[in-house]
């Protein structure tokens, strides 16, 4: 099991809400305003994707390197927040 972040914790200890996307793990303040330019400015919008995605990894990861420019750990740390996230939510 990799070890996660104090922000890829926080974000699957609790319900989504309105958090801003910068919220998810691998989403900082550059990758957020990318998305945010795009419509994706909450969490649960970028939630909607992986959801129309089918939780399918490599589909999601290639749809934010295509949509924001994430390198392999930053949409890795993306999809396995968001996985983690509907795993105890969903």
């Amino acid at each position: 099991m990799s070890s996660t972040s104090q922000k890829h914790r926080d974000f699957v200890a609790e319900p989504m809400g309105e958090k801003p996307v910068q919220c998810l793990a691998g989403i900082g303040d550059v990758l957020g305003e990318r998305l945010k330019a795009k419509g994706f400015d909450k969490a649960y919008v970028v939630l909607g994707q992986f959801l129309i995605l089918k939780k399918d990894e490599e589909l999601f990861k290639e749809w934010l390197k295509d949509t924001c420019s994430a390198n392999a750990k930053q949409s890795r740390d993306c999809f396995s927040c968001l996985k983690e996230w509907c795993d105890a939510f969903l």
